[in-house]
């Protein structure tokens, strides 16, 4: 009997083609999960995808922009006809932009949106049938969905007002979400990680990133893979335990 405890699990991973998502499709391969790698770039996908391979591990590579609704279907559909099943969802993709009103571009707040908040909503609805479904066949007895946010997303200031829109919304869904689907064996949890150095050129705007190196100074950022342990540890717990909501900050 193996001993990895995702072992015939299949898990759909967004944004994965770095940073955090990288991280966490390494770490749930690790623990015998398949891995679908979504992301709208196929950069990267590809070198991470063999990485896992060489190390043993399944992954398959899905481009598709899933800020469209039908791009996000499609994602999961594939991850499905190619991988035959879905029990674990981690909402990774999103984008940090920072500017007051006055001064922010309405194209920036709408990337904040569809990055954020529709691309997540797209996944997760296309997403929950068939994670359901998992919690009541696999020998697992549940299925996991993780979204992850960030703790500058509980705390705000000026110039991070739809940023504080996205991201306090989205703890307000995931709870909601979570009550809904506890009857099905679904658990639902929300990762909120501090800075992750790796993650500053992806996921944040230019003068957020540099704001961001300035606060962190000579400090020991987190590195990816921090994160990714807390959603390793979140999704391989025994279906007795729900771990709603995890916050990871730098020690230092």
């Amino acid at each position: 009997m193996s001993d990895k405890r995702l072992t015939g699990a299949v898990a759909l991973v967004t944004d994965a083609g770095s940073g955090i998502g990288a991280g966490a499709a390494h770490c749930l391969a690790r623990e015998g999960a398949a891995v679908a790698l979504v992301a709208r770039s196929s950069d990267r996908l590809d070198q991470i995808a063999d990485d896992i391979r060489n190390l043993g591990g399944q992954a398959i590579t899905v481009t598709a922009d899933i800020t469209d609704p039908e791009c996000a279907y499609q994602a999961v559909q594939d991850t499905l006809d190619r991988l035959g099943r879905l029990d674990v969802l981690v909402n990774n993709a999103g984008v940090v932009l920072l500017d007051t009103a006055l001064h922010a571009p309405l194209e920036e707040w709408d990337r904040l949106v569809a990055l954020n908040v529709t691309a997540l909503l797209h996944v997760t609805h296309a997403a929950v049938p068939y994670l359901i479904d998992a919690a009541a066949t696999s020998p697992r007895r549940v299925a996991d969905l993780v979204n992850v946010s960030l703790t500058a997303g509980q705390l705000p200031r000026q110039g991070s007002s739809v940023y504080n829109l996205t991201r306090s919304g989205l703890e307000g869904f995931t709870e909601s979400l979570r009550q809904e689907l506890l009857v099905e064996r679904v658990r639902v949890s929300l990762v909120e990680p501090a800075v992750v150095e790796a993650d500053l050129v992806n996921h944040f705007g230019t003068a957020t990133r540099n704001a961001m190196r300035r606060h962190v100074g000579g400090r020991e950022a987190l590195r990816p893979e921090d994160v990714a342990d807390a959603i390793g540890y979140i999704v391989t717990r025994d279906r007795r335990v729900a771990v709603n909501e995890m916050r990871v900050r730098a020690a230092e």
